[in-house]
C-alpha cells in the first residue's frame, strides 16, 4: 500500500502556509516533493520536515541554523550525536531568545515611563 501524498494546495491547507513558502523551501533545497509533471507530491518525509521547518521558524531559527538542524536527522548513526547537536544549537538559541526578551522588556518599561509622563502632562 503506498503512503498518501499531499498536493501543494493541500500542503497549504494543512500547515497554513503559502504556496510561495513551499516553492520557496524547495528552492532552497529543505523540502523536496516528488514530481509528477508541473504537480508537486508531498509524501511523510516532506510533511515531518515541514513540521521541523515551522517550528524552527517559530523559535528563531533562520532558514540556515534549521537546515543544520534537518540534516542532523538525516544521519543514520546513533542519536548521541543529533542530541549533542541539537543541545548545542537549542541552548544559543534560547540565550538568543532570553536576551532579545529583556530588551523587549526594557523597551516596553521605557514606553510605559514615556506614556505616564504623557498622561501627566494632560492631567495638569
Amino acid at each position: 500500500m503506498s503512503e498518501a501524498k499531499q498536493t501543494l494546495q493541500e500542503m497549504c491547507e494543512a500547515f497554513d502556509v503559502t504556496p510561495r513558502t513551499l516553492r520557496y523551501y524547495e528552492y532552497i533545497e529543505l523540502l523536496s516533493p516528488e514530481r509528477d509533471g508541473r504537480k508537486r507530491l508531498y509524501g511523510a518525509r516532506e510533511r515531518a520536515r515541514l513540521t521541523l521547518i515551522l517550528r524552527g521558524r517559530r523559535f528563531g531559527f533562520s532558514l540556515e541554523e534549521i537546515r543544520q538542524w534537518l540534516e542532523l536527522y538525516e544521519l543514520e548513526d546513533d542519536q548521541t550525536t543529533q542530541n549533542r547537536e541539537w543541545i548545542e544549537l537549542s541552548t544559543r538559541q534560547i540565550d538568543e531568545l532570553e536576551q532579545r526578551k529583556a530588551e523587549l522588556d526594557d523597551a516596553i518599561d521605557e514606553l510605559k515611563r514615556l506614556r505616564d509622563v504623557a498622561e501627566a502632562s494632560l492631567k495638569s
